[in-house]
């Protein structure tokens, strides 16, 4: 049943029009940025033969795509999440799902898993625009395996906030907005720890941004790891909570 859900709401974001700007807007902005990075690295790749440890092409060209990436869906995950379950609801379509032979998870986990889809996609185009430099260089598999889980983990968190967030309202422009409050908030609450000593360590621990840093040397933390796992799950479960008790009104 999960897997019908996610078919159906994978269908129906893929006829709008919003899915394929996204996917066309992003791509073309990468290219760019990607093609740009390359020529500045062509630039300057002589006068880093002579120095010991140099920077290669995976720190100058790969890892600042995926970071990049990362800023560009903090801005348009918002969008893919609004209508998950804020326009079913605005449809008047919510309570006959909640009303079908189909448990609450079965339908958290379905919308969940249709918006991880089109994450996957997003970054296999990624992937593959960064893998297209094998031909010509060396790359370090390990450091951009390490990105790309990273970045990964960080936008199923956006996922599950934003799935969240569609759950509390029946206006997706509300649930844009809020959700896109939310994951900046989460993105930059680091920065007041350098005023606040006394709650650095807690502020650092929540922000996004911060856990990022492991992941793109190439480095697995399983402290990092854990932190986005604990978001989505604690985000998931809220989710059912909320539609359960909308359930039980109904």
């Amino acid at each position: 049943m999960i897997f019908a859900i996610a078919a159906r709401e994978l269908r129906s974001l893929f006829l709008s029009p919003l899915a394929w700007a996204v996917l066309g807007v992003l791509q073309a902005i990468l290219a760019w940025i990607f093609l740009v990075s390359l020529e500045q690295f062509l630039l300057i790749q002589p006068r880093l033969i002579g120095l010991d440890g140099a920077p290669g092409v995976t720190d100058i060209v790969v890892t600042p795509l995926f970071s990049l990436i990362g800023i560009l869906l903090l801005l348009v995950m918002p969008l893919m999440t609004m209508r998950l379950i804020s326009e079913e609801r605005r449809n008047k379509t919510l309570t006959l799902l909640l009303s079908a032979p189909v448990t609450t998870p079965h339908i958290v986990l379905g919308k969940f898993l249709a918006i991880l889809c089109f994450i996957l996609l997003m970054l296999v185009l990624l992937l593959m625009m960064s893998l297209s430099l094998a031909g010509g260089t060396h790359l370090d598999y390990g450091q951009i395996a390490g990105t790309a889980l990273g970045l990964l983990l960080m936008i199923s968190a956006f996922a599950a906030i934003g799935l969240y967030i569609s759950c509390l309202t029946d206006h997706p422009t509300v649930a844009a907005v809020v959700t896109f409050g939310v994951l900046f908030m989460l993105w930059i609450v680091s920065w007041a720890a350098q005023t606040k000593e006394n709650s650095a360590d807690l502020l650092r621990w929540l922000s996004m941004m911060q856990h990022q840093e492991s992941f793109q040397r190439g480095v697995l933390n399983s402290s990092d790891a854990l932190y986005y796992i604990i978001v989505i799950v604690v985000f998931l479960l809220l989710s059912m909570r909320r539609l359960d008790a909308e359930r039980l009104q109904a």
